[in-house]
C-alpha cells in the first residue's frame, strides 16, 4: 500500500507527465505524424519511460514492494485527464485530428512501456535481494 505522502506525490506527478506529454504532442507534431520522426519518437518513449519510472520511484520513494501500484497510480491519473481532454477538448493536443489520432497511439505506447519497466524493475530488484 502506498503511504499518503507517496500518492500525493505519484498523483502530482502522473499530472505533470500527463502536461509534459501533451505539450510535446502539441508543440512537436510533426515528431508524431512523420514517418521517420514519428518512428524515432516511439524508440525514443522507451528511455523517456524508463526514466520518468527512476524519477516517480526516486521523489516518491517508492520500494520494489509498490513500484508498480506507484506507476499505475500515475498512469491512472494521466490516462483519466487524456480521456477526458481527448472527449472533450481534443484541441488542447492539436487541431488536426491526424496529430490527435498518432499522439493517441503515442500515449498508448508511453503508458504501456512505463508500467512494463515498472514490472521489469520490480522483477530485477527482487532478482538481485534473492
Amino acid at each position: 500500500m502506498l503511504a499518503r505522502r507517496q500518492a500525493v506525490i505519484v498523483v502530482i506527478l502522473g499530472g505533470a507527465f500527463w502536461l509534459l506529454a501533451a505539450l510535446y504532442i502539441r508543440w512537436f507534431p510533426r515528431a508524431l505524424t512523420d514517418r521517420y520522426w514519428g518512428a524515432i519518437g516511439f524508440v525514443t518513449a522507451l528511455p523517456i519511460g524508463w526514466l520518468s519510472v527512476l524519477v516517480t520511484r526516486r521523489l516518491a520513494g517508492l520500494s520494489r514492494d509498490v513500484l508498480v501500484r506507484g506507476i499505475a497510480l500515475a498512469s491512472v491519473v494521466a490516462m483519466l485527464i487524456d480521456g477526458v481532454a481527448l472527449r472533450w477538448m481534443p484541441s488542447i493536443y492539436a487541431s488536426d485530428d491526424t496529430v490527435i489520432r498518432f499522439g493517441s497511439a503515442w500515449l498508448l505506447w508511453g503508458y504501456g512501456l512505463s508500467l512494463g519497466i515498472a514490472v521489469l524493475m520490480t522483477r530485477r530488484l527482487h532478482a538481485d535481494s534473492a
